[in-house]
């Protein structure tokens, strides 16, 4: 994304956690996942790109007993090259990993395992035919998009879900060039698209799709629309009001909030001439006079006068 969000209080909501996370991408993650394990498909998780955390606090919920989740991110880490580094400066300045893990530590008891460097590293850390959901928002660069599509398809189930973000946003082309690129070279077949992210697969979409638009088509608050390009069934969803998934409240749901800065009166500027100080007295600083040494409350009482 193009500007920077900061965590100003601890988060007590998940919508508290700055980021971008629409709630028909949350929906659509709840889907995919739940039908996941609702098959007894086993598999981890993989997020690259996590920024403040919402996402991968989100797709945490959905971790399964032996399964593993792993996110990667440069936080402030250096970037691999001169392209990535300007991109990493401008959007994401204020990112650290400890922003992170603070955010992603209220509403779980344990981190995911943190890769901390550019995605390229991820390939050697997460084994291949390992995961069955990876969700890819890193660089908007051509070739990072192009290598983290490339990654995923080997780290991928074979009917595992990919999920691309920004894959149409006017400012990202490179993630749109690979992304289709990977459509029509590389066999990705999508299998929906949100406003913001494409879901694919490089298994077989047809049982999935059927599902999706079954329950898209039960839905008052999903709009469904299909249409075919290349040789592949895109179906598209918009929500129409939609309501974000439940999801539980943070630890610090509880604590008592913390009171908005105000600003402090700005103190009577004091010269050496009685003129510039207030002649009208009050109770309170007569008291606070008499506080005072002595030689002091004699100077005070004498300009006051």
């Amino acid at each position: 994304m193009s500007t920077t969000q900061e965590t100003t209080r601890l988060p007590r909501r998940l919508d508290d956690v700055p980021g971008w996370f629409p709630v028909l991408d949350q929906v659509l993650f709840d889907w995919f996942l739940s039908r996941q394990e609702a098959s007894s498909t086993r598999g981890d998780l993989l997020e690259v790109g996590v920024y403040m955390g919402k996402s991968a606090i989100f797709t945490g919920r959905h971790l399964q007993p032996g399964e593993s989740f792993t996110v990667c991110d440069l936080f402030e880490g250096d970037a691999p090259d001169d392209a990535n580094r300007a991109e990493s400066t401008k959007s994401y300045g204020k990112l650290t990993r400890r922003l992170f893990e603070e955010n992603y530590l209220a509403f779980h008891d344990e981190l995911p395992r943190v890769l901390q460097g550019p995605s390229s590293v991820v390939p050697a850390e997460v084994a291949p035919r390992s995961c069955r959901f990876v969700h890819i928002d890193a660089s908007h660069l051509y070739e990072h998009v192009h290598g983290d599509i490339a990654a995923a398809r080997e780290l991928l189930l074979p009917d595992g879900i990919v999920v691309l973000d920004d894959f149409r946003s006017e400012h990202t082309p490179g993630v749109s060039v690979a992304t289709w690129e990977a459509v029509l070279n590389g066999d990705l077949h999508p299998i929906c698209i949100s406003t913001q992210k494409l879901y694919g697969t490089w298994g077989d979409p047809g049982a999935v799709q059927e599902e999706l638009i079954e329950m898209a088509r039960g839905r008052t608050d999903c709009h469904l629309s299909m249409q075919e390009a290349a040789g592949h069934r895109i179906i598209r969803l918009k929500s129409k009001g939609m309501r974000e998934p439940e999801f539980p409240l943070s630890r610090y749901a509880d604590a008592p909030e913390a009171p908005e800065p105000t600003s402090a009166p700005a103190a009577p500027v004091m010269s050496g001439s009685a003129a510039s100080v207030p002649r009208r007295r009050s109770r309170v600083r007569r008291v606070a006079v008499d506080l005072l040494p002595p030689v002091l409350t004699r100077a005070l009482r004498r300009a006051m006068r």
